[in-house]
């Protein structure tokens, strides 16, 4: 043999001996493909300590997944490519994948713990009965405001009209929730889909435009913990970061009402690692991991003995864990035909388009 043929053989026999030391050292961690639990989950969305107490409890590897967009997931999981075990839709997309029959049912009799969530987080009409959806988180879509900023807390959505916050407003970057945000101002239901109330909304956006100093997404954290805009619309965990972070920030849930959202763990119809599944949604329904996990995303958590071992600060704060009264008042977002979605879009464009 040359020189040329034993160095490919060198070479050959490293590479099978990594990849036989990379199984092996998967197997002696209880890691093959037939345990490997495959979670596809929003970004930062859940304490990665967590996944790792999860995988030495159960011996199950977790391989995880994010989207930015319930669109985006929607979409990858419509084409079937990646089997995913486990997925967190929001509401409006949790009723759209459930229609297009892409989710599994949920056997209620093999999760421990359910009796855990509220009440008031259960039977949505997205999925009545929860039959294909597990409370995840849930929050509100609000306004945070700055008391070094302003002369007078802000406590009604028409406040965001007022001619002295000039160019001093952070909105984000969402069409149903600032054509939302258009519509609860003119007494309308977030759901709205009429064309006249739309436009109207967004009509009523356009007189707040002199007000909005930008258009954004992430950045408006940013912004406003370092003092460089006065308000913000944004949702309630978004929020919870900022005040973490300065102490001048608050956050308001406006007395007129909001949309409130609910993301929820689906099992989507292509998931191969059943068992897996509900061994993790079950270590979710655990009040401790529930809490944990709630304090580090900062969002509200559904389950009730969950939010009983959160610091007395964060439970009793009504921004995050609003009465039954504000409860009334939140509107939840249904899925909306794919013509309706596009014109809220093309109405939100025409908004942003000023800017």
């Amino acid at each position: 043999m040359n020189k040329l043929g034993r160095l490919t053989l060198a070479i050959l026999v490293v590479c099978a001996a990594l990849w036989f030391g990379a199984v092996q050292l998967q197997k002696s961690q209880g890691y093959t493909k037939n345990n490997t639990l495959t979670l596809y989950n929003w970004g930062d969305y859940i304490d990665p300590s967590l996944i790792k107490k999860f995988e030495k409890q159960t011996g199950y590897h977790v391989s995880v997944e994010t989207f930015d967009s319930n669109e985006a997931m929607y979409t990858k999981i419509k084409q079937g490519g990646t089997a995913y075990d486990l997925a967190v839709p929001s509401e409006y997309m949790i009723e759209k994948m459930r229609k297009a029959n892409l989710l599994k049912p949920i056997d209620h009799s093999r999760l421990t713990g359910f009796q855990n969530i509220g009440k008031p987080y259960l039977n949505q009409p997205f999925d009545p009965g929860n039959k294909y959806s597990l409370p995840y988180f849930w929050g509100t879509l609000g306004i945070i405001y700055n008391d070094q900023l302003v002369d007078q807390p802000l406590t009604h959505w028409s406040d965001l009209w007022q001619a002295k916050y000039r160019g001093k407003i952070m909105v984000v970057d969402s069409a149903r929730d600032m054509m939302a945000v258009g519509l609860i101002e003119n007494g309308q239901a977030v759901n709205s889909t009429n064309p006249v109330a739309l436009k109207a909304a967004k009509a009523c956006l356009d007189q707040m435009a002199p007000n909005v100093k930008a258009i954004v997404a992430d950045e408006i954290k940013m912004y406003m913990v370092q003092n460089e805009a006065s308000v913000a619309v944004t949702w309630s965990g978004e929020a919870a970061e900022m005040l973490a972070n300065n102490k001048h920030l608050h956050y308001v849930i406006p007395e007129e009402g909001s949309n409130v959202w609910f993301d929820n763990l689906v099992i989507p119809k292509t998931a191969k690692h059943t068992k897996a599944a509900y061994a993790f949604l079950n270590f979710m329904l655990e009040p401790k991991n529930a809490a944990q996990n709630a304090e580090y995303i900062g969002y509200s958590t559904p389950n009730m003995p969950a939010k009983a071992l959160l610091p007395a600060a964060t439970r009793n704060n009504p921004a995050y864990y609003p009465s039954q009264k504000v409860l009334n008042k939140l509107q939840v977002y249904s899925d909306l035909s794919p013509e309706m979605v596009g014109l809220y879009n093309d109405l939100f464009l025409e908004f942003k388009m000023q800017h």
